[in-house]
C-alpha cells in the first residue's frame, strides 16, 4: 500500500482536512489568515482580494485605493471592445460562460486591454518618476519579449492613439486615485498628464490610470494584467444578461447597418410575398 502523502505546494493558501473527509476543509487560511474563522464579516472584498495577491494584509489606505480603483473598472461600459464581445455572445444565445470568456479574449489585447496595462507597468519599473526617461519612452516603446504571442505595440502603452482629449472620465479617476494614492506614481502622472500627453501625441487613458494605480499598490505587472481583466468581467457579464433579455431587435450596435446580401428568407419566399429583414 502507497502511504505517501500528496502536498499542494502554495504559499497563498492552506487547508486543514476534515477528520471524516480528507477531501472537505474544516478550516483554510490565506496568507496565515483564517478566511472563515477571522476573515469572514470583517474583511472586505478588495482587502480579500489584496491578500490573495500581496500575500499580506492591505494598509487603510491601500484597501481605499484598490477599492476605489475596483468601482472605476466594474464597468467599462457597453462601447468597450470586451463588453460589446460578452454582450454579442449574450445576444447570440451563447453559454454564459461564454460571454465571460469572449470579454477576457477581446480586453487581453495592447489596445487598452490587460497587455497593455502590464507593458505600462513595465514602464514605470524602467522609468519612475524621471520625465526624460518618459519623453523618450513614449516616443519608441520598448520592444515586446513575447514575439512569439504578441505584435510590438503601435502606440504609446496607457494612452488612447484614437482620443481627441483627454476624457472627462479619466481626469476625475486620476484626481481622485492620485488624492488618495500612498504615491508616487498617481500624484506624478496627474502632475505630469498633459506634458506626457503631448510627446505621447494621444491622451491618456484609463489603463494608464490603472497601471499607475497598480503600481502604488505594489502589484508586478504579471499581477496587474490579471487583476485588469478580472476587475471589468461584472461589467461584461451585466451587459451580456441584458442583452440576452431583451434579443437581437433591441442590440444597440449595428441594427441599420448590417444588410444581408444573400437572405435565405428572401431567396426562399413565394413571389407574392415579402419578408422583413429586423433591423
Amino acid at each position: 500500500m502507497n502511504s505517501k502523502v500528496e502536498v499542494i505546494h502554495s504559499k497563498i493558501w492552506e487547508e486543514v482536512p476534515e477528520g471524516d473527509n480528507p477531501f472537505a476543509a474544516a478550516a483554510s487560511f490565506c496568507s496565515g489568515y483564517d478566511v472563515y474563522g477571522e476573515l469572514l464579516g470583517k474583511a472586505g472584498w478588495a482587502e480579500f482580494v489584496f491578500l490573495l495577491f500581496r500575500r499580506e494584509r492591505p494598509q487603510r489606505i491601500q484597501a481605499r485605493l484598490f477599492e476605489d480603483l475596483a468601482v472605476v473598472l466594474a464597468n467599462p461600459g457597453p462601447r468597450d471592445p470586451a463588453v460589446h464581445a460578452a454582450m454579442s455572445a449574450g445576444v447570440g444565445g451563447s453559454t454564459h460562460a461564454s460571454c465571460l470568456m469572449a470579454a477576457l479574449a477581446v480586453g487581453a489585447g495592447q489596445l487598452g486591454g490587460a497587455r497593455e496595462v502590464l507593458v505600462a507597468m513595465q514602464a514605470w519599473q524602467t522609468c519612475g518618476q524621471q520625465l526624460d526617461a518618459w519623453l523618450g519612452h513614449l516616443v519608441k516603446p520598448s520592444p515586446e519579449e513575447r514575439i512569439d504571442v504578441w505584435l510590438p505595440i503601435e502606440h504609446a502603452p496607457g494612452f488612447d492613439p484614437h482620443g481627441a482629449s483627454c476624457a472627462t472620465t479619466v481626469r476625475q479617476t486620476l484626481n481622485q486615485l492620485a488624492n488618495a494614492s500612498p504615491g508616487p506614481a498617481l500624484p506624478w502622472l496627474a502632475a505630469q498628464r498633459v506634458v506626457l500627453e503631448t510627446s505621447a501625441g494621444c491622451p491618456l487613458a484609463m489603463s494608464g490610470v490603472a497601471a499607475a494605480a497598480f503600481i502604488d499598490l505594489g502589484f508586478s505587472p504579471q499581477q496587474g494584467e490579471m487583476l485588469y481583466l478580472l476587475l471589468r468581467l461584472p461589467g461584461a457579464a451585466a451587459h451580456a444578461l441584458e442583452q440576452e433579455d431583451l434579443g437581437f431587435r433591441n442590440f444597440p450596435f449595428f441594427g441599420n447597418g448590417l444588410e444581408i446580401m444573400d437572405d435565405p428568407a428572401r431567396k426562399h419566399a413565394p413571389a407574392h410575398e415579402t419578408t422583413e429583414v429586423p433591423a
